[in-house]
Parts: C-alpha cells; sequence; structure tokens
C-alpha cells in the first residue's frame, strides 16, 4: 500500500471533499488535526495546521499545502466528474487536455493540494 500525506487547511473540509466526490473511505480519525482516508490501495493522510508534520524546519520554513506534485487518481467519466466539480465551487488549474494514454485535469482541493484527475483511454 503508498502512503501519500497531504498538509490540508482544515482536515473535516478536506475529508469531506475526498470521501464526498473522489470515493475515498475514513479509515482512522485522530482528533480534530488528523485523518486516514484510503481508495484502493491508496492511503492518503490529511494533516492539519496542529499537526508535527506542519511545524517548521530549523531554516524557518513552514510546510504548507500546495505545490505541483500530486496525487493521481483515476477516475470513469471524467466530463461528467469535472462538470459536477465545477458546479460545487472546486478550483481547476487547467481545462482538460488529451493524450496519449488518456485525458486529465489538474484539481485542487479545499487547501489548494493538486490532484490530477485522469481517465485513461481504453484499451
Amino acid at each position: 500500500m503508498a502512503t501519500v500525506r497531504y498538509l490540508v487547511h482544515d482536515v473535516d473540509t478536506a475529508l469531506a471533499f475526498y470521501t464526498k466526490w473522489l470515493g475515498f473511505e475514513l479509515t482512522e480519525r485522530w482528533g480534530p488535526p488528523f485523518a486516514i482516508v484510503t481508495k484502493g490501495d491508496l492511503k492518503l493522510w490529511l494533516s492539519g495546521p496542529e499537526t508535527s508534520a506542519a511545524k517548521a524546519m530549523p531554516d524557518g520554513r513552514k510546510p504548507e499545502p500546495g505545490g505541483w506534485n500530486r496525487l493521481v487518481i483515476e477516475v470513469e467519466e471524467l466530463d461528467a466528474l469535472v462538470q459536477n466539480l465545477k458546479e460545487a465551487g472546486m478550483h481547476f488549474r487547467n481545462e482538460i487536455v488529451s493524450g496519449p494514454g488518456g485525458k486529465q485535469i489538474l484539481a485542487e482541493d479545499p487547501s489548494g493540494n493538486p490532484l490530477e484527475l485522469f481517465e485513461p483511454r481504453d484499451s
């Protein structure tokens, strides 16, 4: 099982997003600042600003949500999902693009962490 940690602004908001829209299941909850959700063989740690993962580095830099490294989530019917997410107010960094392997779009979770929603090309 692969594990990814995302720093999030608010664990409740992130938890609702990943379970409602992307089919993750809550597997553990440690108070308000931390939750673990899973989908298939992926474990996603949602770490709020109060967790040790968000503490400042020795040089003063502070870990924060966002960036360009991303979690890739395979979906079915990308066009319909994107339309529903746009209607729900989700932010996207680009529009759907097609490549040799399928279609993709870069979305942001409620904390600004990037997600690549990917629909593979039919074999």
